[in-house]
């Protein structure tokens, strides 16, 4: 079967048909993929059956994966394959939950930016889901820069900003109490205007969920910005909405996409698998 790459917004994204995820990638599709993934940043591959084992090698195709343990939080260690796979999910038993982030709504963000070297790739399979609900929003931050107004790309052509997990302006105490996430205290500062290492292009790299402040502009200007800079980079225009199906195996570039979580009802069953892959620290984009 010839592998099929059909765009489905017009704001970013991509659907794979044509491919069996649980088998080895060979060059010629890794290429396609790879090229599919620089052109649209999501890619959607429905219809897969992958087991733990198979969606690692699916993710190390594309780098390494993380080395660090705080990513098994949650996820049955005894029975994971790698301590990077985390499972996202709100599913009790004994009375405890089986994954990470359960229950609630997400804000926008990009995994890992909290760190100095965030994540390249991010993929999530789809186990189970709810009816309603539970769907994953994605921006395209290369369309939020670009239609930034010119005076904003020259003021933030110097400006970093400081990034903590869920320590956006947001978040509330009981936002980290219901997405489980409180006593982690990981910091990072980045430029807020970045360059894609692949594409050259240049990404607004600040996010609701994540994003601190941005230094150097003073706390009230700085917040008020932010706020600007959110609202901006979320509007509908920019936004791909996923509706998950089991099966579904979704993959994002970090590098150039924002995404969030909405709500969903307290008594639904949603069970996702998630790899991620080590990037590269962002580095400034050019004037």
């Amino acid at each position: 079967m010839t592998i099929a790459v059909t765009p489905i917004s017009d704001a970013l994204g991509a659907s794979i048909t044509g491919i069996d995820l649980s088998k080895p990638l060979g060059d010629d599709a890794f290429g396609i993929i790879h090229s599919a993934m620089l052109e649209h940043l999501v890619l959607v591959f429905p219809d897969q059956d992958l087991t733990d084992e198979e969606q690692v090698e699916f993710t190390l195709r594309f780098g390494d994966l993380p080395d660090r343990g705080v990513h098994s939080r949650g996820t049955k260690a005894d029975d994971q394959l790698h301590k990077s796979v985390m499972l996202v999910s709100n599913i009790r038993e004994n009375g405890e939950v089986i994954g990470s982030i359960p229950d609630g709504e997400m804000f926008f963000h990009t995994d890992g930016s909290y760190e100095a070297v965030p994540y390249r790739y991010t993929f999530l399979y789809a186990i189970e889901v709810p009816k309603t609900g539970g769907d994953t929003l994605f921006a395209n931050m290369y369309a939020a820069y670009e239609t930034l107004p010119d005076d904003l790309k020259e003021l933030l052509a110097d400006i970093d900003a400081e990034h903590g997990f869920y320590a956006g302006p947001d978040v509330t105490e009981e936002m980290k109490i219901a997405l489980r996430v409180t006593g982690h205290s990981g910091s990072a500062r980045h430029p807020a205007l970045i360059r894609h290492e692949e594409s050259s292009r240049t990404v607004l790299y600040v996010s609701r969920m994540l994003t601190r402040r941005l230094i150097g502009l003073g706390e009230d200007r700085g917040r008020d910005l932010l706020f600007r800079l959110f609202d901006h980079s979320e509007r509908a225009e920019n936004v791909y909405r996923h509706v998950w199906t089991p099966g579904d195996l979704v993959m994002w570039d970090n590098r150039c996409t924002n995404h969030a979580r909405t709500d969903f009802g307290a008594n639904e069953r949603r069970l996702l698998r998630r790899t991620t892959c080590k990037g590269t620290r962002p580095e400034r984009a050019a004037p």
